[in-house]
């Protein structure tokens, strides 16, 4: 069978050669990653404890919520799941070029100076080197290195789709050029332009960094995982690849306006709030033309997911993209955000978005990749599954908990009669259940590493690397 059967735009392509892969830099970035997820799942769960117990570990200054919050967000975000997407993206963008990766060595130049940015991070953030910017708190010299590498890795990228030899190129390709355009323009902006602008201006700024890190970086590049995945766990053509195309330039033109509805009921102009709060709306274009085309791709093929991990993770990941997606747009109307702004809503509708939609997408690739690129055996398809529930309900349990007790909680804000501190009191409760909620899905966390480096494990001694 040749080996994008399922992929309809390059299956259409009549000439195929076999090609024999290294995934050298794939087996660096990824499993670098898995070991980053991993220890910062240790920090998120003491995160949530404090908001359970304030005291725990208060006196000590390098473990304080100021120092580690800041080392959670971008220790997930660029230590676990960019990295991870970068490694799935070396793997699958070769193959749907139909040649080696440009650069092997270039590859791996990029993975140990990722790996020294990381750890950069880990220091400078608990040394309270922070920046104080949502997502852009790592100190200057550390955000330079990230452009070095984020350079090194879009010259090998798009070199090898230079290369190809497929003329036709499937819609994965497009959304990974987007996101390595996209984060430039955006890392760029949220990390270096701020530092030259004041007040409303800087705010501004920042909001469209942070609402744009999820758009036009983890958006794309999470899509083009999705795009790939799916159609191969499936061994199913894709349904539509003009419907894929409708969703990428959607995404392309909609998302970039939509950071300032953050800011509504604030001090910026009228106009912008409402170019923000229309371009919100639109989201609904490319989210539907993505959401029913994996739904289509999937017609007559559900009772895989009885079996097939990797599918679980993907459907349930397009799922939560839904309601992410749909939760987005209708919170950035006026008289919901005069309740949700602020509020534990948010963080929920962000970490559905960053954990139950992106990482489930790059779990996913993750367990189809690795036992491919180490030529073995996954180590335990029954831990697979274990890890799949224990992050689904852990997960449902902790979005569902912060959507309800972020609405409680700007309700009782909106309520003159309630003192703020009533208002804290109130969410313990909630707070209770996402720390546990958070027990379950750092129980995944463990096993979904265990399972990986295990598998990587066996390969070596079998000889496999």
């Amino acid at each position: 069978m040749p080996e994008d059967k399922s992929l309809q735009s390059v299956a259409a392509t009549p000439l195929r050669t076999t090609v024999v892969h290294s995934d050298a830099t794939a087996k660096w970035f990824v499993v670098s990653s898995i070991a980053y997820f991993f220890i910062v799942g240790i920090i998120a769960l003491t995160i949530a404890a404090k908001f359970v117990w304030p005291e725990l570990l208060g006196t000590v200054s390098y473990l304080t919520y100021g120092r580690l919050r800041p080392l959670h967000v971008n220790g997930m975000l660029f230590g676990w799941l960019l990295a991870c997407d970068m490694g799935l993206t070396y793997y699958l963008v070769p193959r749907l070029c139909g040649v080696k990766l440009y650069s092997e060595k270039l590859g791996l130049a990029t993975a140990i100076l990722w790996n020294i940015i990381i750890l950069s991070a880990v220091v400078s953030l608990l040394a309270g080197w922070n920046k104080g910017w949502e997502y852009a708190e790592l100190p200057v010299w550390v955000g330079v290195m990230v452009v070095i590498a984020w350079v090194m890795f879009g010259i090998n990228i798009f070199a090898t789709i230079g290369m190809r030899k497929y003329q036709q190129m499937y819609v994965s390709l497009w959304y990974v050029m987007g996101s390595i355009l996209w984060t430039a323009f955006v890392y760029l902006t949220g990390n270096f332009a701020v530092e030259f602008t004041t007040g409303v201006n800087q705010a501004n700024l920042n909001w469209m960094y942070i609402h744009n890190a999820v758009g036009l970086i983890f958006t794309p590049i999470g899509l083009a995982a999705a795009y790939y995945f799916i159609p191969k766990a499936s061994n199913t053509p894709l349904y539509s690849h003009k419907l894929s195309m409708i969703g990428f330039w959607s995404l392309a033109f909609v998302y970039v306006w939509t950071g300032a509805h953050h800011m509504l009921h604030g001090p910026i102009s009228q106009w912008l709030q409402t170019i923000a709060i229309t371009f919100s709306l639109m989201l609904l274009i490319p989210v539907w033309a993505v959401v029913y085309n994996f739904f289509a791709t999937m017609k007559g093929q559900w009772q895989q997911l009885r079996e097939n991990v990797p599918l679980k993770f993907l459907m349930s990941g397009v799922v939560f993209y839904l309601l992410t997606c749909f939760q987005g747009p209708m919170h950035s109307l006026r008289s919901v955000n005069a309740i949700v702004s602020k509020t534990d809503w948010i963080p929920g509708h962000a970490h559905m978005a960053l954990l139950g939609c992106f990482s489930f997408f790059a779990i996913a690739g993750t367990y189809y990749i690795v036992p491919r690129i180490f030529k073995t055996k996954l180590h335990s398809e029954a831990l697979a599954n274990w890890n799949f529930w224990l992050m689904m309900i852990g997960g449902l349990g902790f979005f569902v908990t912060l959507w309800l007790g972020g609405f409680w909680q700007g309700w009782q804000w909106n309520n003159p009669a309630i003192p703020f501190i009533d208002t804290v009191k109130a969410l313990k409760p909630i707070w209770t259940v996402r720390f546990f909620s958070g027990v379950l899905i750092f129980c995944g966390i463990v096993a979904f590493a265990y399972n990986i480096m295990a598998t990587a494990v066996n390969a070596n001694l079998e000889g496999g690397l």
